[in-house]
C-alpha cells in the first residue's frame, strides 16, 4: 500500500503523521493518479492549523501534484493509463505517493513542462492568472505593489507582470531575496526589516501610491497595504502569513479615497472544469513562452512534510517548495 500524510487533529507541523494507507480502484469518473511531484502552499498551512478547518478527521492533506495515470474508472474518455497529468485545488490529499481523484480536476501536462515545474508552479501560476487578470486586471504601464515577492507565488508574479509591462514594487526580508526577487521582474525591491514599504512606494510613485496591492501576508501589512493605494484603489488580500488580519472599519476605505478591498480564492475562479482548463492552460503558455518559469527554492522527501512546513512559515523560504515521493 502507499504511504501519504494524515492528520488527527490540528495543530502545529508535528501533527503531520506519515502512514500507510489504503488507495480503492477509481470508480467511474474517477482516476488513479501515483504522484512525481507535490507542491506545498500557505493554504496546507492554515488546514492543518484549522485556520481553515477541514472537514472531518482523519485527513490528508495538499492541493497541488503532478504525475501519472494508473488507472481510469468508468467513463473516463480525456485520460488513459499512461498520461501525464497535474492537478491545484480541489479535495485535500495531494501529499501522497498515489491517489484517487476525480478526472474532472485534472488537467493534461504538455510535453515541454516537466512534473516539479508543474508541481512547483500550477497552483501559484493559477492564482496569479487569476489575480492580475480576472480579479484586478492590470495594465501595461501600471504600477503595483506585491507583498512576499520572493515566495513561490510573488516570483511567478513578479515575472508574469513584467512580461505584461507592469511595474512591480515587491516587499522582501533580507537582501537575498531582494535580489532573488529583482532577477525575477521585480522592479523595485523594498526590504520591509529596514525600510518603510509606505513610505518607499510613495516615494517610488511620486506621492500618488498604486491602484492595487496583492497581499498575501494579512496581519502585519494589511493597515500598510490600504495607506499604499491610489484613491479607487483596490486591496487584493489573498493569504495570512503573518496570521489573520484584524477586522477592517468600512469608513477607513471612504477616509482613504473610496478604496475597494477583496477577499478571493482560486476555488471561486476555477469553479467550473472550463476555468480551470483555461486558466491552467494559461499558465502553461507562460512557462513554455520562457516569460515564466518556477524557481524550485527547497524539495523535502514526503516523510519530511513536517519541515517543509516548518521551513515555509518561518518565512526562509524562497520560490516554491516541493515533496517528493520515494
Amino acid at each position: 500500500m502507499p504511504n501519504a500524510i494524515v492528520l488527527h487533529e490540528s495543530g502545529g507541523p508535528e501533527v503531520l503523521r506519515y502512514e500507510t494507507v489504503p488507495v480503492e480502484s477509481p470508480a467511474a469518473g474517477e482516476v488513479l493518479v501515483s504522484h512525481s511531484a507535490i507542491g506545498v502552499n500557505f493554504i496546507d498551512t492554515y488546514q492543518r492549523s484549522g485556520l481553515y478547518p477541514l472537514p472531518s478527521f482523519p485527513s490528508g492533506l495538499g492541493q497541488e501534484a503532478a504525475g501519472v495515470v494508473r488507472a481510469v474508472g468508468a467513463g473516463v474518455r480525456d485520460f488513459a493509463p499512461g498520461d501525464r497529468v497535474a492537478y491545484a485545488s480541489g479535495p485535500v490529499g495531494a501529499y501522497s505517493e498515489e491517489r484517487v481523484l476525480s478526472a474532472e480536476r485534472l488537467v493534461e501536462l504538455p510535453d515541454d513542462v516537466d512534473d516539479q515545474q508543474a508541481a512547483a508552479s500550477l497552483l501559484k501560476g493559477m492564482t496569479v492568472e487569476y489575480l492580475v487578470q480576472r480579479c484586478y486586471r492590470v495594465a501595461a504601464g501600471q504600477t503595483v505593489l506585491w507583498h512576499a515577492a520572493a515566495g513561490g507565488v510573488g516570483l511567478i508574479a513578479c515575472q508574469w507582470l513584467a512580461y505584461l509591462g507592469v511595474r512591480v514594487i515587491g516587499t522582501v526580508g533580507t537582501d537575498e531575496k531582494a535580489k532573488l526577487a529583482a532577477r525575477h521582474g521585480c522592479t523595485d525591491p523594498v526590504v520591509y526589516t529596514r525600510e518603510d514599504f509606505v513610505e518607499r512606494v510613495r516615494d517610488l510613485t511620486g506621492g500618488r501610491g498604486v491602484p492595487v496591492v496583492y497581499d498575501s501576508v494579512g496581519a502585519a501589512t494589511l493597515s500598510g497595504s490600504l495607506r499604499c493605494l491610489q484613491a479607487r484603489g483596490t486591496l487584493v488580500s489573498f493569504g495570512n502569513a503573518s496570521g489573520k488580519p484584524p477586522p477592517l472599519d468600512l469608513l477607513e476605505l471612504s477616509a482613504r479615497g473610496s478604496l475597494y478591498v477583496t477577499r478571493p480564492k482560486l476555488g471561486d475562479y476555477t469553479s467550473t472544469r472550463e476555468e480551470r482548463v483555461s486558466s491552467a492552460r494559461a499558465v502553461f503558455e507562460v512557462l513554455a513562452s520562457g516569460a515564466v518559469r518556477a524557481t524550485v527554492g527547497q524539495r523535502f522527501p514526503l516523510e519530511k512534510a513536517a519541515d517543509a512546513h516548518r521551513a515555509l512559515e518561518s518565512r526562509a523560504t524562497t520560490g516554491s517548495t516541493l515533496l517528493v515521493p520515494r
